[in-house]
């Protein structure tokens, strides 16, 4: 359990949203609450936001058994959703709605597909915290609907999603599949059928006593199944988008999909799923250089309105030993800024105690981030600032692993 402050969520009648949800709900529209937060650099989802989808279309699956195992794939925008046009050659968004058409294979699925599309289509390097919302407010919506959801996603902010939605769904006990590609769908030597196909399978897997295989959020790309907050994007150019670098893959695809269910988190059953909404984005990234200057890192410090500051240090979790440094960073701890120490090293552990570099900056009140990937850190504090928790009660969550984001030895 989190044990954090839940906001209000308020369903005004909905009148102009053309949105049918699957078993004929009526439409909703989304007033989401506001952030206990009044500095002008806060994000405030207090306003209501109209989600524009298609109707969601199932595929010709239903006419199969009863029991199939139900999917709801999301189409939020990226490079696999994209075709190439015949005539002009430029790449154009996919229609959803014609879904088996550039997708056949999906005929074979012994499950029922329901898809929806933002409209329009969201570059990945447009997603923010609103969008995180939405996406939360859909699965939520449908949770009993479905057995499973893929989630369609830009690679260049996927895994800044994937951390966010680890936290935003509480107990999770469905799986939540991120995953896209690196080259459209609709041309020849497309990545994105076999990561879609497999993600779909993998959303519909249950295990031998019924219940999902992998009740987590993950991100699926190029035959690895990741867990979602542990993944940072590692390349541009090839398929192997994707890196789990300090913690083992909960899946492998081959031939056969091999799951390692010692490594999958499974929810507490006697406890519903718990969707959560609010961010406060007063968080910045401080990377630390040879030659860093006083001003830069003062400058950093004092933003107006900042609460929160991941500090990118060097090899274990160490830092320049100068006598400003360290006064920079004590005067801004003790301002109630929540500082959290991750290694700018793709692989390993922030040890702060191991070297007496790294011990000076425990002694500031510097916390340890262990082995959380940036877009983890950034996400979760954003997700415990949002929900108006004091200095010391973030410092304690940073601290605890909410959702398998960190390896805590001891």
């Amino acid at each position: 359990m989190y044990n954090i402050r839940q906001g209000r969520l308020v369903r005004p009648p909905c009148k102009d949203m053309p949105f049918v949800p699957h078993l004929q709900r009526k439409p909703i529209q989304i007033q989401f609450p506001s952030l206990p937060c009044n500095q002008r650099n806060c994000l405030l989802l207090n306003k209501s936001v109209t989600l524009h989808y298609h109707s969601p279309q199932t595929t010709e699956c239903e006419m199969k058994t009863a029991d199939c195992p139900s999917v709801l794939l999301i189409y939020t925008g990226g490079t696999i959703g994209m075709i190439e046009n015949p005539e002009t050659g430029a790449l154009e968004s996919f229609n959803f709605d014609e879904l088996l058409k550039h997708v056949p294979e999906l005929k074979r699925f012994n499950c029922h597909i329901s898809t929806y599309q933002f409209n329009p289509p969201i570059d990945s390097s447009d997603m923010e915290p609103e969008l995180w919302a939405k996406i939360v407010k859909i699965i939520s919506s449908h949770y009993n609907d479905y057995d499973g959801f893929v989630i369609l996603h830009g690679t260049d902010t996927m895994a800044y999603t994937a951390c966010a939605l680890s936290f935003m769904l509480e107990n999770l006990s469905k799986p939540v599949i991120l995953t896209g590609s690196q080259l459209p769908i609709g041309m020849l030597r497309t990545d994105g059928k076999e990561n879609l196909i497999t993600a779909i399978e993998i959303a519909s897997a249950r295990r031998p006593d019924g219940t999902p295989m992998v009740p987590e959020v993950c991100i699926f790309f190029e035959n690895e199944l990741m867990r979602g907050n542990r993944t940072t994007k590692i390349n541009a150019e090839n398929f192997n988008a994707f890196r789990s670098f300090n913690y083992p893959p909960l899946a492998k695809v081959g031939i056969h999909i091999r799951y390692e269910e010692h490594l999958i988190r499974r929810p507490d059953p006697s406890r519903p799923m718990k969707p959560h909404y609010l961010f406060d984005t007063n968080v910045v990234v401080l990377t630390l250089f040879p030659g860093i200057r006083e001003s830069i890192v003062s400058s950093v410090l004092h933003v107006p309105g900042i609460k929160a500051v991941v500090l990118k240090t060097f090899g274990s979790g160490n830092a320049p030993q100068k006598e400003w440094l360290i006064r920079q960073l004590k005067e801004a701890s003790d301002r109630g800024i929540v500082i959290v120490n991750i290694t700018q090293c793709q692989r390993g552990v922030v040890e702060m105690q191991r070297y007496g570099t790294g011990l000076q900056l425990l002694q500031t009140g510097v916390i340890s981030g262990y082995d959380s990937t940036p877009e983890c850190a950034v996400t979760k504090l954003m997700f415990l600032l949002g929900h108006g928790l004091n200095q010391q009660e973030v410092r304690r969550l940073m601290d605890s692993n909410l959702a398998g984001e960190i390896t805590k030895t001891c």
